[in-house]
């Protein structure tokens, strides 16, 4: 579609150039977003980027109402968004970051057939981390509807893993608190609680979301289940960290330069 293709090439203009676009639910609509989102990430891999994932969106009330969003959402992980507890990120890569404190699974079976319920999307977990996601819009402003962080791939950026992986028999994902610091201030507070209800429930609907889409989540698969608490602005030189009771401290910090 001639619309799919034009509200891909302008999100696609924004990440290229380091220039946020206008939005782009004046050519789309919610019917077609995942169709828009699929066209950059099949570019991408046709460029050579390695899908290893997804990160779940909007799971958070917090964050819903910061966006004016009410429903959650998912995006692709590719291999040069992973970072590594420590690393430098890379500032000039971003638009306009924010940082979140989130449960992350790694699968262990693939799912991709129903009915997905908890227990079952739990068996299917390898262990999980803590995880700091930096979430990053291609639209200017973060002026955003459903339709607008679903093309621009649910508004993903970079994202970075704790080194503690844990099993399901070790941590309670709905029953974790986690707090979110920027250079050592206090900056956001949730818990497993506030991801829709539990991270596992999350999942849940990601599976089924996916595999209804045609394209279930495999074993090996990395998800990012949600924000535990509100997101929060950063720039570059901030120090960021996430502490997740039972998961650990997943730190980073951003480059000094903007570009």
């Amino acid at each position: 579609m001639s619309e799919v293709r034009t509200a891909a090439e302008r999100l696609a203009t924004a990440a290229r150039e380091k220039v946020a676009c206008a939005p782009v639910r004046d050519v789309i609509g919610e019917a077609e977003a995942y169709a828009v989102q699929q066209h950059n990430i099949a570019a991408r891999v046709a460029e050579g980027a390695v899908v290893v994932g997804r990160k779940i969106g909007l799971t958070s009330p917090a964050v819903r109402r910061q966006l004016g969003v009410d429903q959650p959402d998912f995006g692709v992980l590719l291999d040069d968004m992973a970072f590594k507890d420590g690393d430098v990120l890379p500032a000039g890569r971003l638009l306009q970051p924010k940082v979140e404190a989130e449960v992350a699974f790694v699968l262990k079976a693939d799912l991709d057939e129903g009915p997905f319920d908890e227990r079952k999307v739990a068996a299917a977990v390898a262990y999980a981390q803590a995880a700091l996601e930096v979430v990053d819009s291609r639209v200017e402003g973060w002026d955003i509807t459903f339709a607008d962080t679903v093309a621009d791939n649910a508004s993903s950026g970079l994202y970075v893993l704790g080194t503690e992986q844990k099993e399901l028999s070790e941590v309670t994902p709905r029953e974790v608190s986690g707090v979110l610091s920027v250079n050592g201030e206090e900056r956001s507070t949730g818990t497993g609680a506030d991801c829709m209800g539990d991270p596992l429930t999350a999942l849940a609907w990601l599976a089924e979301t996916a595999a209804r889409l045609g394209d279930p989540l495999r074993a090996g698969d990395v998800v990012l289940s949600g924000a535990l608490g509100p997101m929060v602005a950063v720039r570059a030189g901030d120090e960021v960290e996430a502490t997740i009771t039972g998961l650990g401290t997943v730190r980073a910090t951003f480059s000094g330069e903007a570009s």
